[in-house]
């Protein structure tokens, strides 16, 4: 049986950012809410260790400090379990928390589940996509059908305009 595109609702500047509590690679808990007052950016991704995946993760880490000097947390989400999130951020030296959505509803809220295009077919996954969430728990930015590549300085620009 195929599985059923769900409905996609893009999310943009002045929404509210959808609540969640995920677990990260330790099993901890990490809530949208316990950063509230902070900038956050919070990126969704289809698969640890996978060549675009592991482009944008590791430019994300490589601009960790600027981030911070701007007081910006980073969280990357994917559908992988803890066990896969540890490989990843052990391999590459990764150090901000990766957190599991296992059954994709947070992606869901954030219009980052659904139909989307793969070498020409159309397919059901997770839609790369970045929320940079501003203080007060507001979508300050929101970048769909995102390129790896450069990613990262793109949001650190956005954050510096």
């Amino acid at each position: 049986m195929a599985e059923e595109a769900p409905a996609t609702t893009q999310l943009a500047p002045g929404d509210r950012a959808p609540a969640f509590s995920l677990p990260d690679q330790d099993g901890k808990k990490v809530a949208l809410k316990d950063l509230k007052g902070s900038y956050v950016v919070v990126y969704f991704y289809p698969a640890d260790d996978t060549p675009g995946c592991t482009t944008e993760a590791c430019q994300f880490n490589d601009n960790l400090t600027a981030f911070g000097k701007l007081g910006v947390a980073i969280l990357g989400i994917s559908p992988q379990d803890a066990t896969s999130h540890q490989k990843f951020r052990q391999k590459y030296g990764l150090e901000f928390p990766l957190l599991t959505d296992a059954d994709r509803s947070v992606m869901a809220k954030y219009g980052a589940w659904g139909e989307k295009t793969l070498y020409g077919r159309k397919t059901i996954g997770v839609i790369r996509s970045t929320f940079l969430v501003d203080p007060q728990g507001k979508i300050r930015e929101a970048w769909y059908n995102v390129r790896a590549n450069g990613h990262a300085d793109k949001v650190l620009a956005a954050l510096e305009t």
